[in-house]
């Protein structure tokens, strides 16, 4: 990367090309919401997000350049239009949902899941990334000119990479395609046809005396396949590293030592039992015989979450306390930079929006929050305390996550322990102030959503304005796309969150009224922040386990290992981390054998097994999202043609017709295989 004082951007400045055109503000749009739901969807189910900037310019290089004669920077203004919906989707799911999971009245019915609606979700997405690009607006100059040599921003230029090579000739989107193909008639057979097992197991038996109650089981879905293949073999280890120990070490020694009325006790404390009497609830508890169908979910909902939790938020405040002298000296920079007289008019890549944007639009947030109706809050003064709490949070933490991301990249960007730490902020201030309690909840919430929102939108606006620097955009119109990409991206989004919602009839028959929070839809980062505000606000977190989980991140970090990813996976499922670390030993795999061979190292991003995991997470996260639709609208006949029934069904006799429940299992596991191998197979091919 050359020097600044020695930089020129691939567009001059004196050039005048086609950028902020209506065809590419309405691809971008459509890109944004695309990826809005498929990331939505993907963070709802596993907690995890992938950047969508590279795979965007990729398939804007091919779409655009053939059928719509886009230019490189109509093509940037694509991207950057279209990468606001996969930020803010990212920061929606990791808190919103929390809506649904905060503390219930005395007749149990949760009074907070009535902001968790299609407006109050709208609202605060589209207010939340308008923070996020807003506040870059002055941030500009100091953190991606300023600092061009001090701060890559790899996702950033690494896009910048892409376009530009796609101006000189060469087709990416072919191989991206491919995968989105092959995750698309893959999920039909699983999701629609029920020809592949969605989630194969073994489960030990509790009688067992030397492994009880152990687990061993994959959602086998392409998009997790992907996932591991694109953040590497050393994060999924971590990450499944954490499950092994909590679903092959904790929970075998709880099932040997806790008793399981005890277990079924601490179930209808946590509000996954309705009582003791009552059979059913996480695990399917027999009041009779006093024991559990599945023990391992028992345990796993009953302790494993709440450690879970406490790992999670020491690892999200670790990885913050790490980056303190960066924090103060960005927020130094940012102070700087607001002093500044501007240089309008110089030159076309040096045009920013007008500060006076920043202040009337901080003003106008406090002002729209205190008067929306759906906003939590008694009074005007209250949320209009909110809205300065917003701002003065934002401004923080925006600068902090822009200038993280421009050092490791938006994918290891800590926005869970930001919105940890501006969550307990929040609490905090409101206990000062003597507002504790359930009632405070929700408005506590808001303020941690749309910071996480802001923040996530922050990071991949630094790098589109890092991609648009190195291509030579205008920063004004890459700003004007952000602002246009967050709002089309909020309709999209709260319109998937609240279908993703809807209960299919099974989740229904098994007592659920929200499909989110169940076994399909987990939420574990936005159900994680509902604990934590409950638990604060009522002096009533149960601090021995959540004390275990934050030693257990200390331990790991005294080790030299980065404790967030492992605590990630030691609050997921098994079922969501061993299919991802599956991925990441493929890239292991595909990269020791690139250097037994001495064969040259390509840039990740344009490898084609990249490129390949990238359309398995897409073409597989947008069949989630498809067939979520049809089971709210068509659920029976979904119903009608899936072949589950004949591949495992029983005769009169009693006895397995065809596969039975092993042979189901295994073929899904060989499917699974098979579609690994054409990703391996895809990533020894040469460039």
């Amino acid at each position: 990367m050359a020097s600044l004082e020695n930089f020129k951007p691939y567009i001059a400045p004196e050039q005048n090309v086609a950028e902020f055109t209506i065809k590419a503000i309405l691809l971008g749009c459509f890109f944004g919401v695309v990826f809005g739901c498929s990331t939505t969807y993907l963070a709802i189910k596993a907690g995890l997000t992938v950047t969508a900037s590279i795979p965007i310019a990729v398939i804007a290089i091919t779409l655009g350049r053939k059928l719509f004669k886009t230019t490189i920077l109509e093509n940037n203004i694509i991207q950057t239009t279209g990468s606001a919906g996969e930020s803010i989707a990212a920061g929606v799911a990791f808190t919103l949902p929390g809506f649904l999971f905060l503390s219930a009245d005395e007749n149990g019915v949760i009074n907070s899941e009535t902001y968790f609606n299609y407006f109050t979700i709208f609202s605060l997405a589209a207010l939340g990334g308008m923070l996020g690009t807003m506040m870059m607006i002055p941030l500009r100059r100091s953190l991606i000119v300023k600092e061009h040599d001090s701060l890559p921003y790899p996702e950033g230029t690494a896009c910048a990479s892409v376009l530009q090579a796609g101006e000189r000739g060469g087709v990416f989107a072919q191989t991206a395609f491919v995968g989105m193909g092959v995750a698309f008639a893959y999920a039909m057979l699983q999701k629609v046809f029920h020809v592949i097992s969605e989630t194969p197991a073994f489960i030990t038996r509790q009688a067992n005396k030397f492994w009880p109650s152990a687990t061993i089981n994959g959602e086998i879905t392409p998009e997790y396949l992907g996932v591991g293949y694109i953040i590497g073999p050393r994060i999924s280890g971590v990450l499944v590293a954490g499950s092994v120990l909590a679903w092959w070490a904790i929970i075998p020694l709880l099932a040997t030592l806790v008793p399981f009325e005890q277990v079924a006790h601490q179930l209808v404390t946590l509000g996954y039992l309705k009582d003791i009497a009552t059979a059913g609830g996480r695990g399917n508890w027999d009041p009779v015989t006093k024991t559990f169908a599945n023990p391992a979910s028992a345990l796993y909902f009953a302790y494993i979450r709440q450690i879970g939790a406490g790992a999670v938020a020491a690892g999200g405040f670790i990885t913050l306390l790490k980056t303190i002298p960066t924090i103060v000296s960005s927020f130094r920079e940012s102070m700087g930079s607001l002093k500044e007289k501007g240089e309008s008019g110089i030159l076309r890549t040096d045009r920013d929006l007008s500060f006076k944007v920043v202040i009337i639009g901080s003003l106008l947030l406090v002002v729209i929050i205190a008067i929306l109706p759906k906003i939590p809050g008694d009074s005007i003064i209250q949320k209009m305390l909110l809205g300065v709490l917003i701002i003065v949070f934002g401004f923080f933490f925006v600068t902090v996550a822009s200038r993280i991301v421009g050092l490791v990249g938006t994918s290891n960007s800590p926005i869970s322990g930001m919105t940890i730490a501006t969550l307990m902020g929040t609490c905090l201030i409101f206990t000062a102030v003597g507002w504790t309690g359930k009632l405070y909840e929700p408005m506590a919430l808001v303020v941690g959503g749309i910071i996480c929102i802001a923040a996530a939108n922050a990071g991949g606006t630094s790098q589109d304005l890092k991609t648009g620097f190195l291509v030579g955009a205008t920063p004004k119109y890459q700003q004007l796309a952000l602002f246009i990409g967050a709002l089309v991206s909020s309709l999209a989004i709260g319109i998937i969150i609240k279908i993703l919602d809807t209960p299919t009839q099974d989740l229904i028959n098994q007592g659920f009224t929200h499909a989110i929070g169940s076994t399909k839809y987990p939420a574990p980062q936005a159900t994680l922040m509902a604990t934590l505000t409950k638990g604060i606000l009522s002096f009533n977190l149960d601090w021995q386990y959540v004390m275990v989980g934050l030693f257990i991140s200390v331990t790991l970090e005294l080790c030299g290992i980065k404790a967030l990813a492992f605590a990630i996976g030691l609050y997921l499922p098994l079922a969501t981390t061993l299919p991802i670390f599956v991925g990441g030993a493929i890239k292991g795999f595909i990269d020791w054998r690139a250097e037994r061979k001495n064969e040259p190292v390509v840039e990740d991003e344009l490898g084609k097994g990249n490129l390949f995991a990238t359309g398995l997470i897409a073409g597989g996260a947008i069949s989630g999202v498809v067939v979520a639709v049809l089971s709210v609208f068509y659920y029976e006949a979904l119903e009608s043609i899936s072949l589950e029934h004949v591949l495992i069904g029983q005769d009169e006799s009693g006895h397995n017709v065809f596969l039975g429940e092993n042979g189901y299992a295994i073929l899904g596991v060989l499917c699974f295989l098979g579609m690994a191998a054409i990703l391996a197979r895809t990533a020894m091919k040469k460039n």
